[in-house]
Parts: C-alpha cells; sequence; structure tokens
C-alpha cells in the first residue's frame, strides 16, 4: 500500500455518485457533497428587487433576540452585540408555539424543493418533516399569523429536474421557496421571478454565492471546526483520516485537509470502500495510525461509523478521533458501546428536556407514527435538516409579526439576511448570514461537540459548546 503524508492512499473503489451525500454530521446532521471553496468576495445575498404582487413590507427596523433553549444538536451562544436598529419584540417563542391559536390571515404559499427518488439520492425525510411542521404551525400561529400553503416539488437529481420544479413552483406563484436538498438548484429561474429561497444547506460550489441564504453550512464549515478542534483543544499536530472512496467522501476530505492546511497541520489520508469488512475497517485504521499521528478524523458514516469503531477498539488504538454526528446516533452507539470511547462528535449536545423539545417530539410523532416520548431528538438524521428550517422561519417570522413588521417571503428573507442576532431552532446556534466574504449565502458557522463516555451516554463537551468555524474556513 503506498502512502505519503499529506497524500492521499486509496484502498480502491471508483467513486459513487449515490454516496454524493454521505458526509454529515452538522448542526441538526448536516451533510454535503461539496468541499470547494468559493472565491468571489461579496456582501451577504440581497433578497430579489422586485417582490411578488402579494408582499409590500420589509424588516429594516427589526432585529430579533437569539434563543437560549437548550438541545442536542446545536450549541447554547449568547446574544450578539445589540445593532442601531430596534429591538424586536422580546418574546420567547420557542416556549409559546404550543399556545398560539390557529392562523386567521392570508395564506403564505411556499414552495419546497427535494431531491427523492434515485439511489443513493433519495431524502424523503426532509419533505415529511417538512410537511410535519408545516400541519402543526397551521394549528400554532402558523408563519406569523399566516397560514402556510406548502407546495412541494421533488427533483430527481437531475439540472433538468430541478428547473422543471423552479417552473412549477414559479406557476404557483409561491412566495418563497425552501430547498430540502436539491443538487441543481434552479436561481435564475427563481430570481427573475424575485422569489427568494432559503436551504438547509449547500451542496455544490455554485450554492455558497448563490443568490439564496443558507441556514447550514455544509463540509466547508463543518469541517473548518473540526480543524478548530484538533488544534485548539487536541493540540494536535499531525492528523490521520480515513474515509471512503467516493464523491461525498472525497469532496468532505477535500474541505477537511483544506481546513487542516490552514491550521497548519500535517495529515494523511487513507481511503477504503464504502462497505468494508471488519478486517479492512482494522486495516484502514491500523494503516492510519502507522505513522503515531495526534489525531484521528473518520468520514464514514453508518455502517462504517460501526466498523471503524470496532476497528479501532480490537487494535488497542487509543489515538482520539473526531468523527461526525451521525455516528452518535442511538443506532450505532447501541451497537458499540464502549468502543466508541476516545471518539468525539461533531454538532452534538447533550439532549434537555425542554420545552422546545416537546414541541419537536409533538411535531414528529404522527411523522414518525410513534408516541411524542419516543421521539429520539438525537437521532433525527437528514429529516431534522428540513424540521429546524422551517421551525426558525416560523420562529423569525413570529419575532416579526411580534414588532408590527407584515411578514411575507421578501421580508422574511430580508430580515433573516440583515439579522444579527437570530438563532436556530431550538437550540440556539447564532445565525449571521453573510459573516463570511467567500461564502456570503451561508448563515451559520458555529458547532458544539460532544464525546461518548462510559456506560452509553453522549455528552457535550465543557468548553467546546460553541466552535467557530470562521478562522479556518478553507
Amino acid at each position: 500500500m503506498n502512502r505519503t503524508s499529506n497524500r492521499t492512499t486509496s484502498r480502491g473503489r471508483r467513486a459513487s455518485t449515490g454516496a454524493v451525500l454521505m458526509a454529515l454530521g452538522l448542526v441538526a446532521a448536516s451533510c454535503s457533497s461539496d468541499g470547494g471553496t468559493a472565491t468571489t468576495s461579496a456582501a451577504a445575498p440581497k433578497a430579489p428587487e422586485t417582490a411578488p404582487a402579494t408582499e409590500s413590507a420589509n424588516s429594516d427596523s427589526t432585529t430579533a433576540p437569539a434563543t437560549t433553549a437548550t438541545a442536542d444538536t446545536a450549541p447554547v451562544t449568547e446574544a450578539a452585540p445589540a445593532t442601531d436598529a430596534a429591538p424586536a419584540a422580546q418574546v420567547d417563542l420557542g416556549q409559546s408555539f404550543p399556545t398560539l391559536a390557529p392562523p386567521t390571515g392570508t395564506p403564505m404559499v411556499v414552495g419546497l424543493v427535494n431531491t427523492e427518488g434515485p439511489g443513493g439520492l433519495d431524502f424523503p425525510d426532509i419533505r415529511l418533516d417538512v410537511t410535519g411542521v408545516v400541519d402543526y404551525l397551521n394549528q400554532h400561529g402558523g408563519m406569523g399569523g399566516r397560514p402556510i400553503d406548502l407546495q412541494t416539488c421533488v427533483a430527481k437529481g437531475s439540472p433538468e429536474s430541478s428547473q422543471a420544479c423552479a417552473q412549477e413552483l414559479v406557476g404557483k406563484k409561491v412566495e418563497l421557496v425552501l430547498l430540502g436538498l436539491d443538487l441543481f438548484p434552479d436561481y435564475a429561474t427563481y430570481t427573475a421571478a424575485a422569489i427568494p429561497v432559503i436551504g438547509v444547506l449547500p451542496i455544490l460550489p455554485g450554492d455558497y454565492t448563490a443568490n439564496a441564504l443558507f441556514l447550514t453550512g455544509g463540509n466547508a464549515t463543518v469541517m473548518a471546526a473540526a480543524a478548530a478542534v484538533a488544534k485548539d483543544h487536541f493540540k494536535a499536530k499531525t492528523v490521520g483520516i480515513v474515509s471512503a472512496d467516493n464523491a461525498g467522501a472525497n469532496s468532505s476530505e477535500a474541505s477537511l485537509t483544506g481546513a487542516l492546511d490552514k491550521a497548519g497541520i500535517a495529515h494523511t489520508t487513507v481511503k477504503g470502500g464504502d462497505n468494508e469488512t471488519d478486517a479492512g475497517y482494522q486495516g484502514l485504521m491500523r494503516e492510519a495510525t502507522k505513522d503515531n499521528p495526534d489525531l484521528l478524523v473518520s468520514l464514514y458514516s453508518d455502517a462504517g461509523c460501526i466498523g471503524t469503531m470496532r476497528g479501532r477498539a480490537s487494535l488497542g488504538i487509543t489515538i482520539p478521533v473526531i468523527t461526525t454526528g451521525i455516528c452518535s446516533s442511538k443506532n450505532v452507539i447501541d451497537q458499540v458501546g464502549d468502543d466508541a470511547l476516545g471518539w468525539t462528535f461533531i454538532g452534538v449536545q447533550t439532549q434537555e428536556k425542554t420545552p422546545e423539545l416537546a414541541v419537536l417530539q409533538e411535531i414528529l410523532a404522527p411523522v414518525l407514527k410513534v408516541k411524542p416520548e419516543e421521539v429520539d431528538s438525537t437521532a433525527l438524521g437528514l429529516g431534522g435538516l428540513g424540521l429546524i428550517m422551517a421551525m426558525s422561519l416560523a420562529e423569525y417570522a413570529d419575532i416579526m409579526q411580534a414588532s408590527g413588521t407584515a411578514v411575507t417571503g421578501a421580508s422574511l428573507y430580508k430580515f433573516l439576511s440583515n439579522a444579527t442576532d437570530l438563532a436556530l431552532w431550538p437550540a440556539g446556534a447564532p445565525i449571521s448570514c453573510g459573516k463570511a466574504p467567500t461564502y456570503p449565502s451561508i448563515c451559520s458557522f458555529v458547532f458544539s461537540f460532544a464525546e461518548y463516555q462510559a456506560g452509553g451516554k453522549v455528552v457535550t463537551i465543557k468548553g467546546l459548546e460553541a466552535v467557530s468555524s470562521l478562522e479556518y474556513l478553507p
């Protein structure tokens, strides 16, 4: 096996387009296939100049307080300093959603584009969770007092299907488009129709500078946060990386190595197949630790989480490991048990019993066809991204309404793009759109990190409740 420092060793299988979104582990469990760095510098994207006919207000006069609730998917942070704008109404909407009456205003037609169907690109959970949120909100305040008329369109992982969805939603006169996972959003069509676009996370390089806003940052921000923890918490000077050899993992690895380079950390990557045998995972871990690096990073997910954890334990390796939040799921931990000792997870925070958690469980119970108390908020998966997006936007809309600002697709987009003290629902991860000039469409740059503790607990690491990715963005 050939292996060189700061280069990649391949254990051989050709890239699989079906794994283009394999890299998960974000603010609720984010995923992205893009590791490229945007090269243009720009301010945060602006709302379309011409609003749809139903839109008439803006949010220039309001800012919003950050929430302070805790949850398992993102850190609690303090509110950003106040701006010169008038403060928004001080309302704890995270707790008041259950008390809100059904909305009675003019319906707000909202489009949702999500990829479903093709092998490896089938993400119906996002649509189902967003639909669950809409059902809940239409009984609890709507979008700033307006009932939500959700129009969904399924893309098939091709530019043509994404364009067809854009044309369909424009024809339905939506005033806001939400992107679940859409590989090829037709931004030109939305812009021409003056319809603002808000998505869960960027996927391809063009998304980072698109005329859109993304509530989470994808590979670039996740891997930059990992580099920050490698340098500042683990004091690592060398890192060994294990990764599958497919499109999604390769772009995750590109983001990670770019961030490590920026942090001045040497690295070596060993690549394997999408699924390995136990002996194969042991071989990966053995090869990655051959030169005794200070830290390991695993980019495997799902079954790969189990295989790499067991492989490391069986070999008696004690070098600590950083991996994505997907490896902290109950399904994984139940199988590996204390083999997960020494593993750190990106974007995971200790679950707390809060009013927000109760709301989340009430939303998902009918979607999952379980009792509310049976909903595991630590295992939301990709669907959780859609839920967090929709509930966050509803919270912002309710803040706008409480401040006397009319809620429309354009005014909500403008409010989000201008605000400096918003936070994601339900956990409090701060939102600051356009804070990184080369990633102007990105709104979230902070992650919590958790570790496995003996006996089965995954607990937030003290001091790593709110790690910024800004310094090491590739």
